[in-house]
């Protein structure tokens, strides 16, 4: 890193190439509503009223809130409108419920034509002032730069508006000179972005508007409702699964940044592995050596098509990694883009080998990362269809061929599929019974579940979970906690407990929430997942993860609950087993540096504004980057290996063939051996509380100095 050039601003910039004066800007005529249109919004409102699970009444109240969230989605950042044009705008605040009812689109298309034109405005003026603009900027004056647009609060002025704008670029020079772009390509690079975003707002057209207005409204009923315009249903979803030739991930805009919210299992990101939930994506290049383009600002569908390509070609991607461990860190991750094949999404097996003392015991492991089913073969009438149940059922038959005496079901990032599979894979586990309830907006519940009797596996069980399990993976770990038939161990589950149906409307469609899951408990998985009843380290931000995370979700609640079996008294050996886990843990090295790793990122989140200072900024960055070092040496100490002077020394001292197979064997995988060293716990206690029991005892304690 230069820091010479931090320091001082006019380093380098005379080699800049300087901008054209003359900026083509994007005039459009105001943007107006089509006949089509007010038939349709007119159509989504009384569909949200009397389908959607919430029952809300689109009224006054709900009116001010739409104006709020239609503001919001405009102009998230706090950079365009003044309180002026708020409070012009409030002309509207409880009477877009009445205009919509009658499909008057008055106030949506007014607002938009003044963001319109504010933007355009905006993007001109800085492409004909930014290299001098740049060259003027103090890098040696105290001050900073708000991360956290919700800590923001209207201009009051243009004045206050040009200071934002001011800041933001300043930032900007700043995190592109300590991602080491070489000072002449930076003014280039910014002029870059903005005539992209110039260009991209030239593009819009009614179609956007209106998907983007009536999307606000939708979204005050649930964040899984959605209006899709008829050209936009396919590419403009905001929930965009790459799947097909491309890198396998769901994408999803968060103010200007593009961020991953998932990964689909066995696509091409999830088995390179770098690519992570929560990473921001900054830049986008195709093949080995493609230019880098800037994807900063730009809309959804047009990222999309950038990271979609054919099978077998390369894409890297830029990206400000979830776990960075500086605020300033990019990261470039190469991806060949492929298809994401049902038979590599099957559940897996491995075995686990668990030392108690001088004995070694074996636990068997099913990792399934989807509830998947071949429904095509299944209706063909194939005997040997793909589904969840059925390869696990094979996998069960083969770890108890091979001795296992315990079971571990890995569900991590497990985001669901088929509720079908969700419910036959509980059968394997217990002998019959419900094992979801849903109920319908109309109030009216039914239950499915394993109907008849039926040989299950009976041995120990244990079901881990993270942030990323969701949907079926939660009514299944539910089920098995609620039957008490195993333990529950991991990070609370994501909480997505709605279920959506599509409505074809008069232009486009709307995807509804019309009904809610429940265990058979009672509970509803929605909002609050399933809790853990051994909780490990949040390796997820829950703020930026999961159904909590997400505005205007379905808030948690019960109904009432179904008559079902308990296999075990597992609250009577939950305390012993936990006291072990912690007293384990609290000595495993591996362990105490993912709650380091954890904390860490915590701390780094907690920072609200970023220094403007250069000097200020190197400080920041290396007083977390000497952080990450300690918390490396620290594991490293405790487990009596040489210590690092600097992270980059960990990744050169590495044998790239060592890692990936001490990788496949699990060596790296601490939760995984932990869930394992729980299940053990769980077998000795229930084998010392049997063996008690013959001997006319009470004792049924497993001390934790005999693991």
């Amino acid at each position: 890193m230069n820091i010479r050039a931090l320091l001082h601003p006019l380093a380098g910039l005379a080699a800049a190439v300087l901008l054209s004066t003359a900026i083509a800007a994007p005039t459009h005529p105001p943007f107006e509503s089509t006949a089509g249109q007010r038939e349709t919004i007119a159509q989504l409102v009384e569909q949200l009223e009397e389908r959607h699970y919430a029952k809300l009444t689109y009224d006054d109240k709900l009116s001010a809130q739409h104006l709020d969230a239609y503001l919001d989605s405009l102009d998230r950042t706090r950079m365009l409108f003044t309180r002026k044009d708020i409070e012009e705008f409030q002309r509207y605040r409880t009477v877009m419920d009445d205009q919509l009812r009658k499909g008057n689109l008055e106030a949506g298309f007014a607002i938009f034509n003044r963001y319109y034109q504010s933007m355009e405005s905006r993007l001109t003026s800085l492409l004909e002032t930014l290299p001098d603009t740049v060259a003027k900027l103090d890098f040696n004056r105290d001050e900073s730069f708000i991360i956290d647009a919700d800590d923001r609060d209207w201009a009051k002025d243009k004045a206050e508006l040009d200071d934002r704008w001011r800041k933001q670029l300043k930032n900007d020079v700043l995190r592109l000179r300590l991602a080491e772009k070489p000072e002449e390509e930076i003014v280039p690079t910014l002029e870059k972005r903005y005539r992209s975003q110039l260009a991209r707002l030239s593009q819009y057209n009614e179609q956007d508007v209106f998907q983007l207005y009536a999307n606000a409204l939708t979204a005050l009923y649930d964040p899984h409702t959605n209006y899709f315009s008829p050209r936009r249903s396919e590419n403009f979803n905001i929930n965009m699964s790459l799947s097909l030739e491309g890198i396998g991930a769901v994408l999803q805009t968060e103010d200007e940044h593009t961020k991953v919210t998932r990964l689909v299992p066995s696509g091409p990101a999830d088995k390179q592995g770098e690519l992570q939930p929560s990473d921001r994506i900054v830049a986008v290049g195709q093949g080995d050596d493609g230019e880098m383009v800037d994807v900063i600002g730009w809309r959804l569908d047009e990222v999309v098509e950038l990271i979609r390509g054919p099978k077998g070609t390369l894409v890297r991607l830029d990206v400000i990694p979830a776990s960075a461990k500086t605020l300033d860190t990019h990261k470039i991750i190469t991806i060949e883009r492929n298809k994401v094949k049902l038979e590599e999404q099957a559940a897996q097996k491995k075995v686990l080998e668990v030392k108690n003392g001088d004995e070694t015991i074996k636990v068997g492991v099913i990792d399934i990362p989807a509830f998947y089913i071949d429904f095509d073969a299944m209706r063909r009438g194939e005997k040997d269809y793909k589904s969840t149940t059925r390869d696990v059922k094979k996998l069960l038959d083969e770890l108890q061929g091979e001795d296992v005496q315990g079971i571990v079901v890995d569900l991590r990032n497990n985001g669901g599929g088929s509720l079908q599979e969700a419910n036959e894979l509980t059968g394997l586990f217990i002998e019959y019974g419900p094992t979801v309830q849903i109920r319908h907006s109309s109030r009216k519940v039914w239950r499915d579940g394993k109907r008849l009797k039926g040989p299950y596996y009976d041995g120990p069980l244990v079901v881990l979970i993270n942030r990323l399990s969701a949907s079926a993976s939660e009514i299944f770990a539910g089920a098995i906690q609620d039957y008490e038939r195993g333990i529950v161990v991991g990070d609370r589950s994501f909480g997505k407990g709605t279920v959506q149906t599509l409505i074809p409307l008069e232009e486009g469609q709307l995807k509804i929430t019309e009904s809610k899951f429940y265990r058979i408990s009672g509970e509803s998985t929605q909002h609050r997942g399933v809790v853990p009843d051994i909780e490990f380290p949040a390796l997820f931000d829950t703020e930026e993860v999961g159904e909590s995370s997400l505005e205007h979700a379905l808030n948690w609640d019960q109904i009432n609950p179904v008559r079902h079996r308990r296999y075990n008294d597992l609250s009577s050996v939950l305390p012993t087993v936990t006291a072990l886990f912690q007293e384990r843990s609290a000595r495993n090295p591996d362990y105490i540096y993912l709650e380091d790793q954890v904390a860490l990122a915590a701390e780094s989140r907690e920072i609200t504004a970023l220094p403007l200072n250069a000097s200020a900024r190197i400080a920041l960055r290396e007083n977390q980057e000497k952080r990450a070092l300690d918390i490396e040496n620290k594991r490293r100490k405790a487990k009596g290996e040489p210590l690092l002077t600097a992270l980059e020394e960990e990744a050169e001292e590495e044998e790239p063939e060592l890692a990936h197979e001490e990788d496949e064997d699990t060596g790296d995988d601490v939760l995984l051996l932990e869930a394992g060293n729980i299940l053990v716990d769980l077998l000795l206690i229930k084998e010392r509380r049997f063996a008690a029991r013959n001997a006319g005892t009470d004792q049924d304690v497993l001390s934790g100095g005999e693991r």
